[in-house]
Formats: structure tokens, sequence, C-alpha cells
């Protein structure tokens, strides 16, 4: 079983915060004061107000690491003047070489001009050096703009009220292979602006944790925008990323510990070529504005992902979220997929059946527990290889109008248990909840097209709920509180009604009824 310590935390949410000091050698430079003690932040119990869904897994992710702006004061810092092809410094902390700017000690240098050329940050291995860009525009024609090549934990602070801009043509067979990369611990901060730009590889990319905690960031890159190895953090600031490849990216596959994604805060607003956000492990939503538009899936991970807080808007995809463990606990989650809507699926790698994954339960979880869910799906709206499980929330699931995929589907059969369930599809493939679902449900053969108004309706003839369909579809199956196993309901489209017995599967889905499993 993993074992994992919760990442980078947030004070102003998180209860139980424990900052554990790492002891940082200053090095002298020249006017500028020796850099703060770098911190790593862990908690030991998390905040109740974040869903235990996800909760447990940040309890168990690593630590992350960050470096706050109340570490270090500007006022001791060192500054560094770009000068076109050269720059100049007072600071003995500062080397120049031709276009090559070179910072070898423990500091915090602001750094202001234009250089045609590049900052080279060589300092000790136990060293925090924080780079203040303050009206600085960097850029090169070969290699990273910014290059961290040793440090223990580097921050780009951006000066308030300042525009930066950052700019290359990195390799992806390179050491340094971002415009900004950080062999190192990065943190971006502060309330200014900054433009990076790269047409070779990554945006921003860190070997060891990288936050974003402050900052209006316009990103826009060949393969991948934010990369972080070890992690990736976003916990405030405005993000905006153009990718051909991932938007935001963790990636170490050496250890479970490590490889995740979590959003805390902030807004994003994101476009790639391939997934908008990627983790190796888990991928964790908490708060913030998250709005993506990708070619592939909006959001992959190989083990856990979890939302439980904020804005998610996934406006175009294949699919729109996809993970082997997938828990929806809180917040606003909108999707649209040409695909399917959300995805568990990975656990193992077997393919074929019907539309791949054959039809065993493969162990994959879908659950959802909280929060508001709208799925608008060219494939399967709510797909698991294994099980389906909603014990609350408001979900509501506008499936395919092609045959060979439902709103629902499932291997392993969907229970509900709390919360409120729409699921409006073709009737091919439709699936029904299992007879042992605790709340009530009921399942009707009835169509309409765009512009439909579905209604439910008690034997009482009062309104339970109603929908305005956005395609065309032939099935609905709808679970509430307010629906009892064996009474009697009618669905009403368009002027057009038709009576069920809740609990009863309607005819003609998938095995000759809409795959009720008993």
């Amino acid at each position: 079983m993993r074992r994992r310590l919760i990442p980078l935390a947030l004070p102003l949410t998180l209860a139980g915060l424990v900052l554990a000091g790492c002891a940082v050698t200053a090095q002298p430079t020249g006017t500028a004061q020796s850099a703060a003690a770098s911190s790593v932040e862990t908690i030991g119990d998390v905040d109740s107000t974040i869903p235990a869904a996800a909760a447990e897994l940040l309890a168990a992710n690593a630590d992350g690491t960050v470096v706050r702006d109340d570490e270090w004061s500007v006022a001791d810092a060192a500054t560094v003047t770009l000068e076109g092809s050269t720059a100049s410094s007072d600071s003995a902390g500062v080397s120049v070489d031709g276009s090559t700017v070179t910072i070898t000690a423990a500091g915090v240098y602001r750094l202001t001009g234009t250089l045609e050329g590049q900052v080279v940050v060589e300092a000790p291995d136990d060293a925090q050096v924080v780079l203040v860009l303050d009206g600085a525009e960097i850029d090169t024609v070969s290699g990273s703009a910014i290059q961290v090549v040793t440090a223990d934990d580097v921050a780009i602070n951006l000066a308030a009220g300042s525009t930066n801009s950052v700019s290359a043509t990195s390799s992806a067979d390179a050491d340094a292979s971002a415009a900004i990369h950080a062999d190192s611990d990065l943190t971006v901060s502060g309330s200014g602006s900054l433009t990076v730009t790269d047409s070779g590889n990554d945006g921003i990319s860190a070997t060891d944790d990288l936050a974003i905690i402050g900052g209006t960031i316009t990103v826009d890159a060949a393969d991948d925008a934010l990369r972080g190895k070890d992690s990736l953090v976003v916990e405030d600031g405005t993000l905006t990323l153009t990718a051909g490849g991932d938007a935001l990216k963790s990636d170490q596959e050496e250890d479970a510990a490590q490889g995740y994604v979590w959003i805390a805060g902030g807004t994003i607003d994101a476009t790639a070529g391939d997934d908008g956000i990627d983790a190796w492990t888990d991928v964790l939503i908490t708060g913030g504005t998250v709005s993506l538009a990708t070619e592939d899936d909006g959001i992959h991970s190989e083990t856990s992902l979890a939302i439980a807080g904020g804005e998610v808007t996934i406006g175009r995809s294949y699919e729109a979220i996809e993970s082997a463990d997938i828990r929806i606990a809180g917040g606003v989650t909108l999707l649209t997929s040409s695909d399917d809507g959300v995805n568990a699926s990975g656990t193992t790698t077997s393919d074929g059946g019907m539309g791949g994954g054959g039809m065993q339960d493969s162990g994959e979880t879908l659950t959802i527990s909280g929060g508001t869910l709208v799925v608008d799906a060219g494939g399967d709206g709510l797909d698991s290889n294994g099980t389906i499980e909603i014990t609350g929330g408001e979900v509501t699931v506008y499936g395919p109008t092609a045959q060979n995929n439902g709103a629902l589907d499932s291997n392993g059969g969907i229970t509900v248990t709390g919360g409120t369930l729409v699921a409006i599809g073709s009737t091919g493939m439709a699936e029904s909840l299992e007879e042992s679902s605790a709340q009530g449900w009921l399942a009707a053969t009835a169509s309409g097209s765009a512009g439909s108004t579905v209604q439910i309706q008690d034997a009482d003839g009062t309104v339970i709920a109603q929908y305005a369909a956005t395609k065309t579809f032939g099935s609905v199956v709808f679970s509430s509180s307010a629906i009892t196993d064996g009474q009697s309901y009618t669905v009403t489209v368009d002027g057009t009604s038709t009576s069920v017995t809740a609990g009863v599967a309607a005819a003609g889905g998938m095995g000759g009824g809409m795959g009720t499993r008993r």
C-alpha cells in the first residue's frame, strides 16, 4: 500500500501546518544579503473542509517545496542590469561572460532590462536563489533563457507592476529543455506578469517540484507548457497556457509518492495539443477556476483523480477525464467530449469487447459524493471498467446519439445511495442502476431532440424534475430521494408521456433491456 505525505500546504485553507525549515548556508552576494532558509511545508492533519475523497490522496503524497515571499526581502536584492548583449552587476555573486549572466551564490537578485543571451544559476547545492524579474526581457536562440544548473531552491518573483518576458528555442534532447529550466525546486510568485515562449520544447520546467503561487503568466510552448517532474502545484495566479503537448504535467515515474498535479487555486485557461492536465500518479483539484480545451484527454492521471472544489470546465476534449480511480466530491465540473466524458479505466491493459476494455469488472472505480457534474459526451457519458457509485451531488449526463455507446456504462454495476442523477442518451447500450441501489430510480424509453423538455412527475402529477435536452436521445434514467421503488411515475418529453415503474428497467437497451445488473 502506498504511503505518502501531503505536498505543498495552503496556509489559508489547511489546518495543522508544520513548517520544517531546511537550513541553507548563505554565500556572499556583494550588496545583497544572504537568502532566508528555504522551507518545506507539511501537514499533520488535513483540514476537514477538504472532502475526504481528496484529503485521503493529499495525505498520501510526498512533500512539496515552495519558497514563500516572506522568506526573503527585495531590499536585500543585488541589481543585475541587462544591457542587450551583455549585463552588469556590483554583486560578487554575479559573473558576466559576454551574453551569459551566471549567478554563483545564494541571495536575492533583481533583474531589469533586456538581454539577448542566458541567465544561468550555478550556486551551491544548499543555496536558495531568488530572481526578481522587474521589467526583464530575456531572449535566446539556443537552449534555455533561464537555466538553473545547481541550487537547492530557486524562486522567480514577478515584481509588482512589472511586465517580463522570456523566450527560447530549447531542445527535448538537451539537458535544459525549456525556456525556463531548473534542475532544482522552482517557485514562481509575485503579482507582475510573465510571458514565456519556447518554440522548441517546454515553457517552464523543473526536475523537482514546480510551484506557481502568484503572477499573471502566459506560456506558449511547442511541447508542455508547465512541467514539474516530481510535482506540479498551482496555488494562485492567472495562467494562460498554450501547449503543443500537455498544458500541465508531472511525470516522475520512479516514486509512487511523486508525479502528481495539485490545483489548489488560481485561474487557468489552457489549450493543449495533447492532455490538459497529465499526471503519472494523481491529479487533485481542490480550488481555483480551470478552463481546458484539448485534443486528447482534458485531465488524465495514471492512478487517482479527485475533484473536490473549484470550477472545472473542459470545453473540448477526446475524453474529458480519465483515471483508474476517479472521485468527484465537490465543486462545479462541466465536461464536453467527443468520446467518453468520464472514463474510469487503466487498471488492466487488456483490450477488446464492446468498445475496448472487455466486459469484465477490472477494478476501476468512479465515485461521486458531492458537487455538480454536467457531462456532454459523444461517447459514453459515465464509463467505468469497474463500478460507478453515487452517494451525493448533482449529476447530469447528456450522452451519445450513436447506439454503440450509452449515457451510463459500467462493467461492475451502478449504485446510487444519495444525490441526484439524470442520464439522457441513446437506447442501444443504455444501462440502468443495480436493483440493490438504496435510492429509488426509474428508466424510460422516451425520445426527443435538442431543446426538448424532459419532465418527471409522480402519480399525483407533481413535477419532480425537469431538464432541457442538448441533443437527440431515446432513453432517460433518473434517480433522486423523491423516487420510491415500485411506485408509478410519468416521463414526459414535449407533451408525450411514458408511464414507468421505479426500479424496473425499460425495454430495448443492451441485452434486451436497459442493462440492469442483477
